[in-house]
């Protein structure tokens, strides 16, 4: 049994609508951090993500993962990162094969400046989105979702 014509065109229209909040929210995000700190989105995704392992590192399938990147694009983007000194990569001990990554003082430094300037852009973009009507409903979803997490 087939998903109806009308089943089909509300999903279509969900994912359009999300696809136009993430084109927003993305260029925003592009613009500010790139103008005040020379980093791309995805590259302040790679600091976040090994920011937030709290000291350890992760596997480049990890981080793969975290950033939504192909193994082969992960791996030229945390090159060009460890060329700016700001990750760095380290042998697994128990499997010369695995390769870890984590950050430099330098890394961690420039995601702690980054950082506001990251979550100020993101509420910026998310409160032009919610006055507009195609995009609102979405936003609230979005806040729905977030609210109950923030309260734990």
């Amino acid at each position: 049994m087939g998903i109806g014509d009308d089943a089909v065109q509300v999903r279509a229209q969900g994912w359009r609508t999300l696809a136009a909040l993430h084109g927003l929210i993305e260029s925003a995000l592009e613009r500010s951090l790139s103008d005040a700190v020379e980093l791309s989105v995805v590259e302040y995704t790679v600091l976040d993500a090994l920011d937030r392992q709290d000291g350890w590192h992760m596997r480049m399938q990890q981080l793969a993962r975290a950033t939504a990147l192909s193994p082969s694009a992960t791996t030229r983007l945390v090159t060009r990162l460890e060329d700016r000194g700001l990750l760095t990569r380290v042998l697994c001990a128990d499997d010369r094969r695995g390769i870890y990554t984590e950050l430099t003082p330098a890394g961690r430094d420039l995601y702690e400046r980054s950082r506001p300037i990251h979550d100020e852009t993101l509420e910026r973009a998310l409160e032009e989105a919610a006055t507009r009507p195609e995009l609102a409903p979405v936003v609230g979803a979005l806040h729905d979702v977030a609210l109950p997490a923030v309260a734990r």
